[in-house]
């Protein structure tokens, strides 16, 4: 089932709003603290997890979230008496506490190579379960997550153990969480994505076949696992009388169909022709001597802010970024191009670096809170507040572009972070002059003294300083103190 392994703002005593559908468990903070209980009813597959050696070899390989294993006794004794918590733990067959994630994301976030690295991972963790007797019984893509330069399943109850004959239950839920998308991204267009913000549950295979070019039925993988599968659904559905019988399928029969599957989303590619702002500092006349003294200042404000958690929003490839995440500062790069995230992950994996995550992100639409009541998927504010927000070369096409005015833009800053990195952009820089020729300039209120006065009814100015080689200016500030 899907449950995610982090901590919210608000969340620091009780059962967290994603974790409620899975019978078998579920997870919830106690004093801040993280942790997952195993109800007696997955004693037998939690048993069958262990002694097959399974959650070991992939804990081992980082594969599986790791976890310690907790006292029980221990910790209802530090419950108060009338805690719900409390009479929940008296059900518990086991209480487990996981290693957390810095930062929970979604796969309508992820670009198409961390989408596919999920699916693959999905795959190996599917054909190691069935070495070891077992099989995944769920293989949604909210069950990965990515830390440091590589996707980690994160559900530990998603196993059972496997039954001779029994085809992989998992099959249509993979289908739709990750081959549907993938092919639309890669054959039709990187954009189509965003229907998983809209089918949480996946993309439904009768929609992907649809939207699928009809070259794509000569692919005999994509015929059997999209358009076939689809059609198959669409009869089983119509059927007025449904038979409890399910064909049997070997299990040399289910590693075959767990093979092609592999063999096809690794050869479903989409390669980014470039960003849309790969030029942008030779359009702003940068000069590279420029560009690495502004790269500097920035270096001196994460000094001044000592921050834990970073955000870069309009990250582009990350090269800001990685200023802070070399440092050790979780750092996560949004920006809203496809291309710009993907390249930046391809380059993460490449060079294994650690602390960064890319992440796709349109910040005049950010991604809402999502499912059951709009809790199980948290909007992308409530992810926050992060200690520092940076945000170099944005807030003009936040108030030109999106025609949002600087007070909002101050007020949306102050709910997400706890400090500031960010840049004003003048009229008079070539950006805004490029942005400005082609529509009226209604926008009066634009100028330095209001953005300062603005941002300084939410935020304490700590430091400004002009961008050498532009008429920029950079800011470092700090939320002010609402007692």
């Amino acid at each position: 089932m899907i449950q995610t392994l982090h901590k919210t703002s608000n969340s620091t005593q009780g059962q967290l709003a994603s974790s409620f559908r899975d019978p078998d468990g579920f997870l919830f903070y106690a004093d801040g603290v993280l942790y997952r209980q195993i109800n007696e009813t997955y004693r037998s597959d939690y048993e069958c997890l262990e002694a097959s050696g399974l959650m070991n070899a992939l804990t081992s390989q980082e594969q599986l979230i790791p976890h310690a294993e907790v006292d029980k006794q221990v910790l209802f004794n530090q419950l108060r008496d009338g805690d719900s918590l409390k009479l929940q733990l008296e059900q518990a067959y086991r209480i487990i506490q996981p290693e957390p994630i810095p930062f929970i994301s979604y796969p309508y976030e992820w670009s198409f190579s961390q989408l596919k690295d999920a699916a693959l991972l999905t795959l190996d963790i599917q054909k190691q379960a069935l070495a070891k007797g077992m099989s995944l019984k769920d293989a949604t893509a909210y069950n990965v997550q990515f830390l440091n330069h590589r996707p980690v399943f994160i559900d530990t109850l998603s196993f059972e153990a496997y039954r001779e004959g029994q085809p992989w239950v998992a099959y249509q839920q993979f289908c739709q969480h990750f081959l549907a998308p993938l092919a639309l991204m890669a054959i039709k267009d990187i954009r189509l994505n965003q229907l998983l913000k809209v089918y949480i549950d996946g993309i439904p295979l009768d929609l992907a076949s649809a939207l699928l070019p009809t070259k794509t039925r000569l692919n005999l993988s994509l015929l059997t696992h999209i358009h076939f599968h689809a059609n198959t659904q669409k009869q089983y559905e119509s059927k007025e009388k449904r038979t409890s019988t399910t064909a049997k399928v070997s299990k040399t029969g289910l590693l075959g169909i767990i093979d092609n599957l592999e063999s096809t989303i690794k050869n479903l590619e989409w390669t980014p022709k470039g960003t849309e702002w790969g030029d942008y500092y030779s359009a702003t006349n940068y000069s590279s001597d420029a560009f690495e003294r502004k790269k500097a200042l920035v270096n001196d404000y994460i000094q001044l802010l000592s921050p834990k958690t970073l955000w870069d929003l309009g990250a582009n490839t990350g090269e800001f970024s990685r200023i802070a995440s070399e440092q050790g500062i979780h750092t996560v790069a949004f920006d809203i191009d496809p291309a710009a995230v993907e390249k930046n992950y391809r380059t993460l994996k490449s060079h294994q670096e650690s602390h960064l995550l890319p992440l796709l992100l349109d910040l005049t639409n950010p991604s809402p809170g999502l499912g059951w009541d709009n809790t199980e998927r948290d909007a992308f504010a409530q992810r926050g507040p992060v200690d520092t927000a940076m945000a170099l070369a944005l807030i003009h096409h936040l108030a030109i572009s999106n025609n949002l005015p600087l007070e909002r833009i101050a007020r949306f800053f102050s709910r997400v972070a706890r400090s500031l990195i960010i840049e004003f952009v003048p009229k008079s820089d070539s950006q805004v002059k490029r942005l400005l020729s082609t529509r009226e300039d209604i926008f009066p209120e634009y100028v330095q003294p209001m953005f300062e006065h603005e941002f300084g009814r939410y935020f304490d100015i700590k430091a400004s300083q002009p961008v050498d080689g532009s008429e920029r200016t950079l800011y470092a500030m700090i939320i002010k103190n609402k007692g």
